[in-house]
């Protein structure tokens, strides 16, 4: 009888991804320290908190958005290139970001003369990614997101507006509808929370070992 393959021989690199309070680092953690037993997977996290000009652009969006932007792409892409010395053969990588996401807070930050430099600077210094074999996207309402926001009380955090979370929330929702770069799996993160409920973390995993089709989805009423 042939063996069925597990979650490790199907997925080497899984990315989790989602707007800003769904939880995506925290499940990244999760997934690399448990979901490859008895392996243990590497992290590639997006280092959020290395960014100088973060907590300036909470305070004052308009003003530091290039320099926020440009410094999380170019972050990203020095990350990536770290990537292509990875041997997925012998540990598997999870991460919390795609570089095809940049563009999405670019095109929601930036003012239009802004946009068009970042759009150039993109064009001229995008890589080809490895593709993951399978990416996460956890999805919620902004009210929950504010919530977990509120809860984890970062204070670089404290000013993001729900207005804001509403707009990153439906710019995730488009850009995900139409993602085919990788097999996708789309989580309710409202009703489900892998991250710190052990049930769920387990049906999740079960849901990934499961999948079948491209592009499916995880939800419980």
């Amino acid at each position: 009888m042939n063996k069925t393959p597990s979650l490790a021989d199907r997925f080497r690199h899984i990315v989790v991804e989602g707007p800003i309070g769904a939880g995506k680092t925290t499940l990244a953690r999760k997934l690399a320290d448990y979901a490859f037993a008895p392996e243990r997977g590497e992290l590639m996290l997006e280092q959020a908190h290395l960014n100088p000009f973060l907590e300036r652009f909470y305070l004052d969006s308009r003003r530091y958005a290039l320099s926020t932007q440009l410094h999380f792409l170019f972050h990203r892409l020095e990350q990536l290139q770290e990537m292509e010395q990875h041997d997925f053969s012998k540990q598997p990588l999870v991460g919390d970001f795609l570089l095809e996401k940049d563009p999405l807070f670019a095109e929601l930050t930036l003012a239009d003369d802004e946009l068009k430099l970042y759009q150039q600077v993109y064009a001229r210094v995008q890589p080809e990614p490895q593709t993951p074999d399978l990416v996460i996207y956890l999805q919620a309402k902004p009210d929950i997101l504010i919530a977990r926001i509120h809860k984890r009380g970062l204070p670089m955090e404290s000013a993001i507006a729900e207005a804001y979370l509403a707009q990153l929330s439906d710019r995730y929702t488009r850009f995900f509808h139409h993602y085919e770069g990788a097999p996708l799996l789309i989580v309710n993160a409202e009703h489900l929370n892998p991250i710190d409920n052990d049930a769920d973390f387990a049906l999740l995993l079960k849901q990934i070992e499961q999948m079948k089709g491209r592009r499916e989805f995880f939800n419980r009423g």
